[in-house]
């Protein structure tokens, strides 16, 4: 079952259990997703995104929560922060499992002898290469200093 039938299938069952946080987070992610598929379409592809698309869009989605609870948490607003993160666990649900710091080591420098990467200037193919195949895995602004700092 693609992600977006998931997706849609669980907004079903939220809507029938009367589960509201659920099912407002459920919305706001097929918004998102329907956004970014109107999007591809003023871009000239006649096509919906693909799972890996989709990931990449909840992973977004979980990166704005956290700076709006940040804001939240700053300014006092602690209910506002809780459901912030209680949106991040319900998007994170549908995210792959995040890897440790040992996996996303062992990752770079795999990526890394892969390629044969030996300066700088392949930093971009190493991210991109990495980016393929961990999307929703890994932090990749935490990633980009790692693989910079193995590739000086």
């Amino acid at each position: 079952m693609s992600l977006r039938a998931r997706i849609s299938e669980d907004l079903k069952t939220a809507m029938k259990a009367k589960d509201t946080l659920r099912l407002s987070t459920l919305r706001l992610i097929n918004a998102a997703i329907k956004d970014r598929d109107i999007a591809l379409r003023g871009e000239g592809e006649d096509r919906e995104m693909t799972d890996v698309e989709i990931t990449a869009v909840m992973s977004r989605m979980v990166k704005q929560r956290q700076e709006s609870a940040r804001a939240y948490e700053e300014g006092g607003r602690l209910e506002l922060v809780e459901r912030e993160l209680d949106e991040i666990k319900v998007i994170e649900g549908y995210l792959p499992r995040q890897l440790s710091d040992d996996e996303v080591d062992a990752a770079i420098a795999a990526t890394i002898s892969e390629l044969e990467a030996s300066s700088i200037r392949d930093m971009g193919r190493v991210m991109n290469a990495l980016k393929t195949q961990f999307t929703g895995q890994m932090d990749f602004g935490a990633v980009g200093p790692m693989v910079k700092s193995r590739l000086s």
